[in-house]
């Protein structure tokens, strides 16, 4: 039991309500982990052993890969464990009615364990941001090339690239064959809009990218009459392709959101939008990258708040109390998300939602507890 005297102001206090938290966050992330990769990825690894003969070299690399999107999950959930398990222990041991005894308000109690948690949004956000997009990057190279033997792609083929400006269709370009990594294009076809109707056509055998600009070479401009009869306009040599995306901007609208970075998922909204597709499921998941991580901060409000409650202490009472109050979070978050991606509501409010509802939780429990007190 805690007994010292400490001043509201030293650094002791923080250090004691702190320490009292490690070991049950260092048991959440194992637990948690421990939960969901159980749930869902070894019963996929086990299939790939035991339905396609992969081996467990393979095997193992994809379950390290797959780790640091698990454990950006866990954060939260652990700091909400350890709020609940490091509280109710303390508060079993009388140790919380022994500073409140002292003057020390419960929201000076707390405060600690508040930029704990502002610390491990940051720690998982900056995750989010560099290990997850490679990590899920390098198991879907994985699963791709040495589980299902498919060949990397050397060109993209048919790719389609419309072009709207306030919702009015203005071109559609189609290119037959594209290199990524050189910008050269076989096959290029050009249609443009006015009210709706066709009015001219470019065609072109190649093109390609050259001083960060797109050409099409050798090509025919065709004139489209009201009545759709098509005339030739000109040739031309080399003619300039106002377009603006790079090759890898073009070869990035077919990544996989999950392996990329809030920088390039912003990116891909963009030519999104700007190519007239529903970004509604992209601008969702931009939002929920950077809100998620700050569920630390608002769950660790909620869970030293609950477990201050005078009770006895109890690991599997804390993680079973835990377990239903992400539950209670993530059931929010994903009526949330249904909502934004169907457009339904502003996606930046859907993805914050689920926090601001736990924030005002959270203080509503603390400043009761603070007047208990």
């Amino acid at each position: 039991m805690f007994t010292g005297k400490l001043s509201p102001d030293s650094f002791i206090l923080d250090r004691f309500i702190l320490g009292q938290m490690l070991a049950p966050f260092m048991f959440g992330i194992m637990s948690f982990t421990v939960i969901l990769v159980a749930g869902n990825l070894l019963f996929r690894l086990a299939d790939l052993v035991i339905q396609r003969g992969v081996s467990l070299a393979i095997v193992m690399r994809l379950f390290f890969y797959s780790l640091p999107s698990v454990v950006t999950m866990t954060i939260p959930m652990s700091c909400l464990l350890a709020s609940l398990l490091g509280f109710g222990n303390m508060s079993a041991n009388s140790e919380l009615v022994a500073l409140k005894s002292a003057g020390v308000s419960f929201g000076r109690i707390v405060r600690p364990l508040v930029i704990a948690g502002i610390f491990m949004s940051v720690s998982a956000f900056v995750m989010n941001e560099t290990i997850v997009p490679m990590s899920e990057r390098a198991a879907a190279n994985v699963l791709r090339y040495e589980v299902f033997r498919q060949v990397p792609p050397i060109f993209k083929e048919n790719v389609f690239i419309r072009e709207e400006s306030d919702g009015v269709l203005r071109r559609v370009i189609y290119i037959s064959k594209l290199l990524p990594r050189s910008g050269d294009m076989d096959g290029i076809l050009v249609q443009e809009f006015e009210n709706g109707k066709i009015r001219r056509l470019i065609s072109a055998p190649s093109g390609k990218w050259a001083d960060a600009m797109w050409w099409l070479m050798e090509g025919q401009v065709f004139e489209v009459s009201d009545d759709g009869v098509v005339s030739m306009l000109f040739r031309f040599d080399k003619q300039k392709l106002n377009l603006d995306m790079t090759p890898s901007n073009i070869d990035a609208n077919s990544a996989d959101p999950d392996e990329m970075s809030l920088k390039e998922l912003y990116g891909t909204i963009r030519n999104a939008r700007k190519q007239g597709n529903d970004t509604g499921k992209l601008r969702m998941l931009f939002n929920l990258r950077i809100a998620v991580p700050w569920a630390s901060v608002v769950l660790v409000m909620v869970g030293a708040a609950v477990g201050s409650r005078p009770q006895r202490s109890s690991s599997s009472m804390g993680l079973g109390l835990s377990v239903v109050i992400v539950f209670c979070y993530y059931v929010i978050m994903s009526f949330c998300k249904s909502l934004g991606e169907a457009n339904f509501i502003p996606a930046i409010a859907a993805a914050w939602t689920p926090n601001a509802t736990f924030l005002i939780i959270g203080s509503i429990l603390i400043r009761r507890a603070n007047r208990l007190g």
